[in-house]
């Protein structure tokens, strides 16, 4: 076979799923994705109409709800098309641009739940300063860093795929376009690669994580203090939900992230079901655990609902 460098204008992805469970899953993923832009749509709609949810903490919410639509709208459609027709060629920008959006999406995503902690850890332990200290420009001065920050290894993500060569194949064994994937598929042998990658997972994914810890440690650490006990058991609850969402989305990611850099090959099954869990599940839960178990959003999305059902009466009279 000849290992002679290829020009590549496009890519065939092949989602490698067993024909038995491909209409369950086409389905399952129709279900969540329709789920998640219901969910994230609605909280964002709402946060925009009601000026007295126009607060930090509602910000940060807001804005993760338009991450979670776009990291959403970026995959799934794609996946769902590749698994109804078996393999999809894709133009070799639009993979770029999928596989740039991915990381991009998720990097912001973990600095945003950063953010979050941040947020409720001045709340609670320092309630009186909290207005001073966190206002609406903070949070939007934050989102931008955090767009920022998550820019700079994207330069290096997009010089070193332009370096990769592919004389064997352009199949990408995966559901989008992934870049350890295409790496796997290219002829160049350079470990600088996945140390990349695994570097870029360390200081991202475990630093969110361990920050995010330490926060919700020190809530809980006050919330113990609290004599009444349903008290407690109110912020217990939101932490343990906050920490469902925030694992959900870190440990998969973190674990496909580092592996291929200690040497360690995953099966392409245990790989694409960490990955694409890590990416689908969290965008569907959050409006349920940062938004919909929340009062103030709660009577939002009532006075929202009552108002559509106000137009048509006050039409007719």
């Amino acid at each position: 076979m000849s290992n002679a460098t290829v020009f590549v204008s496009e890519f065939v992805l092949h989602c490698e799923i067993t024909s038995e469970i491909r209409s369950f899953t086409v389905v399952a993923l129709a279900i969540i994705y329709l789920t998640t832009l219901f969910g994230n749509l609605l909280i964002i709609l709402v946060i925009i109409l009601d000026h007295h949810l126009q607060t930090p903490m509602f910000l940060c919410i807001g804005a993760l709800a338009v991450i979670d639509v776009l990291q959403s709208t970026n995959v799934i459609p794609k996946m769902m098309a590749l698994l109804l027709f078996d393999t999809s060629p894709i133009p070799y920008g639009a993979c770029l641009l999928q596989m740039l959006l991915v990381f991009h999406l998720q990097t912001v995503e973990a600095l945003l739940f950063t953010l979050m902690a941040y947020d409720r850890f001045f709340a609670v332990i320092y309630p009186l300063r909290y207005p001073q200290l966190v206002t609406g420009r903070t949070v939007w001065v934050g989102v931008l860093v955090c767009n920022i920050i998550s820019g700079m290894p994207i330069i290096v993500y997009l010089i070193f795929i332009t370096e990769l060569s592919f004389c064997r194949t352009n199949v990408l064994p995966y559901c989008f376009c992934d870049y350890s994937t295409m790496v796997h598929v290219s002829c160049n042998e350079n470990a600088k690669y996945f140390n990349f990658l695994s570097t870029i997972g360390i200081t991202f994914g475990s630093t969110s994580l361990t920050v995010i810890l330490i926060s919700y440690g020190k809530i809980a650490h006050v919330a113990l203090k609290i004599s009444s006990k349903e008290g407690k058991k109110k912020v217990f609850n939101t932490l343990s939900s906050h920490l469902l969402v925030v694992g959900l989305f870190n440990i998969p990611l973190l674990t496909s992230y580092l592996l291929p850099g200690t040497g360690v090959k995953l099966t392409t099954e245990a790989y694409n079901t960490m990955v694409i869990v890590s990416i689908i599940v969290p965008p569907m839960l959050n409006p349920i655990i940062y938004s919909f178990r929340n009062k103030e959003i709660k009577t939002g999305i009532c006075t929202f609902i009552k108002g559509i059902k106000a137009g048509p009466e006050i039409i007719r009279n």
